[in-house]
């Protein structure tokens, strides 16, 4: 994540009871992950190779550490990047109760000491509200190809921008549910939205001077030309519909995952 002022704020006021009312304690969330760790992780797992097992695996902007922890569990050594305090309380407990070590790095990405720059990660690992948080794409895969060993992966699963740029929704269920087009795909603005970590908070702990962030929602062909500029070959980009059992925005892509490799 690039600095600035209220997105540092907001991804360090209220974290730990953010993760806390929507997972559980870290010792409550440990046991389920122990359970079925491969769940945790999705569908990228089947990108990530036959095993995990002894492959290095930073995970960039890895927050609570809930994928770190699963991912350990199956055997990688994982390292997470993020920059917030609550975020690395809530991993670093939540490691501990699920018997497993993860390395984390308190750090902006963009700002990793060079001597972490160490080209030898089987996986570079980003996934959901990532992207959004840089208002330069280039660095940020410069960064993960000079992370990467060579034929190393970078495994990134993100937020569709036809839904996170043109279509809004309104409604609270499947019958009433409406979509309309009404945003501008092409928009490169900054645009101010709630982290999205308070919505686990009660109304009470919500503090609305420091709960805002500003974001850059990229279009696909924005982010596929960033990653393919830093020496990195796409092998897959994959649009998927909403994985939940409602129907009604079936037809509409909600999520994008691109795996591509270090040449």
């Amino acid at each position: 994540m690039e600095e600035n002022h209220n997105n540092m704020m907001a991804w360090n006021t209220g974290v730990y009871q953010s993760w806390v009312n929507r997972f559980g304690t870290p010792e409550e969330a440990a046991t389920k992950i122990k359970e079925e760790p491969q769940k945790r992780i999705g569908s990228v797992l089947e990108y990530m190779g036959e095993t995990v097992k002894n492959k290095r695996i930073i995970n960039l902007l890895g927050s609570n550490g809930n994928k770190a922890v699963a991912l350990s569990l199956l055997g990688a050594n994982v390292t997470v990047v993020d920059f917030s305090k609550g975020n690395e309380m809530y991993a670093t407990e939540l490691a501990q109760h699920a018997g497993v070590k993860i390395r984390y790095l308190m750090s902006d990405v963009l700002k990793l000491p060079e001597d972490e720059l160490t080209g030898d990660y089987d996986i570079v690992f980003m996934e959901f509200g990532i992207l959004h948080y840089f208002k330069d794409l280039q660095p940020l895969f410069d960064l993960v190809s000079k992370l990467l060993c060579k034929s190393g992966r970078l495994v990134l699963q993100d937020f569709h921008p036809i839904s996170t740029k043109l279509i809004s929704s309104r409604g609270t269920t499947a019958k009433i549910r409406k979509h309309k087009v009404t945003g501008n795909y092409f928009d490169t603005s900054l645009e101010e939205k709630e982290v999205s970590h308070s919505k686990f908070l009660d109304e009470d702990e919500k503090d609305p001077t420091t709960h805002k962030v500003y974001l850059r929602n990229w279009t696909l062909g924005e982010v596929v030309t960033a990653i393919a500029s830093q020496g990195l070959y796409i092998k897959v980009l994959e649009e998927l519909p909403n994985q939940s059992s409602e129907i009604f925005d079936k037809g509409i892509p909600k999520t994008f995952t691109v795996i591509a490799e270090k040449l």
